[in-house]
């Protein structure tokens, strides 16, 4: 009989996280998987969260991410890989990464679109090594009623940020710090 140490404890969840992680297209057959994956989270993203067909026709580009897997125990991370739509064809293809600490236990795998609603932010987006959502984007949540809460001030945001589709045991999905980098999948 073995007794669970603090080591074999962290290994043992260190590992478990890495393997939530293999459920999103790690070791994908390239850029088709991500594409029918992203087709698909875009019709669901359509059809079950109300404003986004318009908030998609205002904006210039779109950053799909349509399976992040998310997990931790005190230390956790997150890791999903997406493509960037403009004009609805996919030009770049993406990973995004977060670490996290604190009080934290759980997994959830979740979905989330950046809209770039400026030719700017695109820009910015595109040219960068390794970008990192902040202070320039602005977070549309749903209401009781589903529809997002779009107004005028939302629509002059340069990104504005779309989290839907949540599954797990871990309470909210947060984006927030999140980087995005190129990938050659």
């Amino acid at each position: 009989m073995s007794i669970l140490s603090r080591r074999n404890f962290l290994a043992t969840s260190g590992s478990a996280t890495l393997l939530a992680a293999c459920g999103n297209g790690v070791n994908s057959q390239g850029g088709g998987k991500i594409d029918a994956r992203v087709d698909s989270a875009l019709d669901f993203m359509y059809n079950n969260v109300g404003g986004t067909t318009d908030l998609s026709n205002k904006a210039v580009g779109i950053l799909m991410m349509p399976l992040v897997s998310e997990a931790g125990f005190g230390v956790g991370g997150s890791y999903g890989r997406g493509a960037l739509r403009v004009n609805d064809v996919t030009v770049d293809y993406y990973s995004t990464t977060a670490a996290s600490f604190g009080f934290q236990i759980g997994a959830q795998q979740y979905s989330h679109a950046l809209f770039f609603m400026t030719e700017q932010a695109l820009s910015d987006f595109r040219r960068s090594p390794g970008w990192t959502l902040g202070a320039d984007a602005r977070f549309a949540v749903a209401n009781d009623a589903g529809n997002l809460g779009v107004d005028t001030t939302t629509a002059l945001t340069p990104v504005i940020a779309v989290v839907f589709g949540q599954s797990g045991l871990i309470a909210g999905a947060q984006i927030e710090g999140n980087k995005y980098n190129r990938i050659i999948p």
